[in-house]
């Protein structure tokens, strides 16, 4: 028993020696993060505003400030080195609309492709004529039945042979 107890000491200290992430230590900025000092740090909480800000040893500054509208809304910012020494900062807004950050490094969307812009354009004429599409199959618009009467779903089919006794109940 004594020898089964010393074998699982010894697995414990050899796997808390093995860090299943060697890449996070040879980071160029881990040796500034992992005991970066904070420089300064503002605070001031009310009841329905805050604002905040700070900084630390290893460049890293944020800001925020933010009030009680609806919920919250906030703007405020951050910035910080990368591992590639260039200093990156987002700037932000937060409220019903989402989060909106802007950021020199941060990807932009594509621009909305040609056709797609066309048929949003038709889309508003035609709800601006009365004409409103609601997504449903109608048959007649194209060409599966002389109009839409005659098409049967099939929820109706379902029902009509529970009501002529088709199905029977199962017997145990």
């Amino acid at each position: 028993m004594q020898l089964y107890i010393i074998a699982i000491a010894l697995f414990g200290i050899a796997s808390a020696a093995y860090s299943p992430y060697p890449e996070q230590s040879n980071r160029p900025q881990a040796a500034y993060e992992k005991n970066a000092r904070i420089l300064a740090y503002e605070s001031d909480v009310k009841e329905d505003s805050y604002r905040y800000n700070y900084e630390t040893e290893n460049g890293i500054k944020a800001e925020e400030q933010g009030r009680e509208v609806d919920g919250i809304e906030a703007q405020g910012g951050f910035q910080f080195t990368g591992d590639d020494g260039r200093v990156y900062s987002v700037s932000y807004t937060a409220g019903q609309a989402g989060v909106q950050a802007l950021g020199e490094h941060l990807p932009t969307p594509p621009p909305t492709p040609e056709a797609i812009l066309k048929a949003l354009e038709q889309n508003a004429r035609d709800e601006a004529a009365g004409i409103i599409d609601d997504g449903q199959y109608n048959p007649g618009k194209y060409g599966g039945a002389a109009s839409a009467a005659a098409f049967v779903p099939q929820q109706n089919y379902a029902r009509a042979q529970a009501s002529t006794g088709f199905r029977k109940p199962y017997k145990y």
